[in-house]
């Protein structure tokens, strides 16, 4: 080959290798970008609107069924209101204080920690190695990370994240968690209310027919929804699953407000 052919062929070789490399680049900071703009819900949230609308869906449900008994339905809306307002305050403000413990818990350690790297307390390599020790690092790689890591300005953080495994909670995870539990409790118990706006004073036993089907529907639902939104809506594995989470939701509900309506029954014919 002569040399201006082989430096034609070189320099075509680096532009192709340059282009794809290019490319490449551009694929991935596409699908970066991509994946930053796709939002997600944060778990927490999650977690805080299922412990919400389990109990709502749940505790009003049983207690409008036993009020019912009472052939009034005046009596089980106001009843059910307030027991409605009462439970979201409770719920919200044991969710707020649940965030806030764990807000302090974390503050807690990381002074303790930034007090430890500071006076020398810890030993920064000894604890950067634990922390990769599980890991089956090279010992050359690991200590030259611990290395790396013990003279970081992150150290601290580091630990914390690591070493600790207490990642920083968000500065509005206390109100967010409890407005996230409020609502869905007072949203999950209003649906079982629902009839008895709709019927006559008299005809509390046409409302409570209507609100076992509006709940039997409800907490299938629910139950279906949370469990395929953690393992996936597609697939007869997963379609079962749902399935049979839901009908355990409907058998918790139906229990619960059976006793509800025995118990009502039973203090009833006792004070009469």
């Amino acid at each position: 080959m002569l040399p201006a052919d082989a430096s034609r062929s070189s320099s075509s070789s680096r532009s192709s290798r340059i282009s794809s490399t290019s490319a490449s680049d551009s694929e991935a900071s596409g699908s970066t970008s991509s994946t930053e703009t796709t939002s997600r819900l944060d778990p927490r949230i999650i977690s805080d609107a299922i412990i919400g609308l389990s109990d709502g869906l749940t505790v009003p449900f049983a207690l409008t069924a036993g009020l019912s008994t009472l052939s009034s339905t005046r009596v089980v809306i106001f009843a059910g209101l307030a027991e409605l307002t009462a439970g979201a305050i409770s719920m919200g403000l044991g969710g707020y204080l649940a965030a806030k413990s764990e807000e302090e818990s974390y503050k807690a350690t990381l002074n303790d920690t930034r007090r430890a790297v500071a006076c020398g307390f810890v030993d920064a390599v000894t604890s950067i190695k634990e922390v990769f020790e599980p890991y089956d690092l090279p010992p050359a790689l690991s200590e030259d990370l611990a290395y790396h890591l013990s003279k970081s300005p992150t150290l601290v953080q580091f630990l914390m994240q690591f070493q600790h495994n207490t990642p920083e909670p968000a500065a509005t995870r206390a109100i967010t968690s409890g407005l996230t539990i409020a609502c869905g409790y007072f949203l999950g118990g209003l649906l079982p209310l629902l009839p008895y706006f709709m019927v006559g004073q008299d005809e509390v036993m046409l409302a409570l027919r209507w609100s076992f089907v509006f709940m039997a529907v409800s907490l299938f639902a629910f139950g279906y929804s949370k469990t395929c939104f953690v393992s996936g809506w597609r697939g007869g594995k997963n379609v079962w699953a749902g399935s049979r989470a839901g009908l355990q939701m409907m058998l918790v509900g139906g229990a619960a407000a059976t006793c509800a309506m025995s118990l009502v029954q039973a203090f009833d014919s006792l004070a009469s």
